[in-house]
């Protein structure tokens, strides 16, 4: 019973930490988060993201802390996102937040990303969508490092990894 209770304590901490005060992140207009060059049917992203993927990115679910492929991964190379291949963040702006979930400080290309106001669960948080396909890749936060103070909270599950030897992005890289 104890290791439950912790389990839940260690949970809940990770959840709050992403809650932190979101002050000055622009929120994008709803007309711009609802047109992306990439545009499939439901059914077509199902058959191209695994099931994990399919719930976090297309809705708007979040995996465990501390669970995910590349939370604690050091390696050199570019992280894209999952669907659609659009490079998202680079391995020198990763850092180790300790929330339990990729973050980054920067983003490669100001156009790669969008943001949302999103009040689920009782916060107010700005969501971050790959600015391509809109895929939900997770959230971020005014509590990063230098320079930018920000801390993009990301799902592993929303991204894939190309190391800097690699020449290519894949989008089906990661399907089922």
């Amino acid at each position: 019973m104890r290791i439950v209770v912790y389990i839940y304590f260690l949970f809940s901490l990770s959840i709050l930490s992403c809650s932190a005060h979101n002050l000055d992140i622009p929120a994008m207009e709803s007309e711009k988060a609802d047109s992306f060059k990439v545009s499939k049917t439901e059914e077509e992203w199902k058959k191209i993201l695994t099931p994990e993927q399919y719930y976090i990115m297309r809705q708007k679910g979040t995996e465990r802390p501390f669970t995910g492929a590349f939370w604690n991964h050091k390696e050199k190379g570019i992280y894209a996102c999952a669907g659609c291949g659009q490079k998202l963040f680079r391995s020198d702006i990763k850092f180790e937040s300790m929330c339990g979930w990729p973050s980054f400080f920067d983003r490669i290309d100001t156009a790669n990303l969008v943001f949302v106001k999103d009040t689920s669960y009782g916060m107010i948080r700005t969501e971050v969508l790959c600015g391509n396909c809109g895929g939900h890749l997770g959230h971020i936060f005014r509590d990063g490092p230098p320079p930018t103070w920000l801390r993009y909270c990301i799902n592993s599950a929303a991204l894939q990894f190309v190391p800097s030897d690699e020449q290519k992005l894949n989008p089906s890289q990661n399907s089922k």
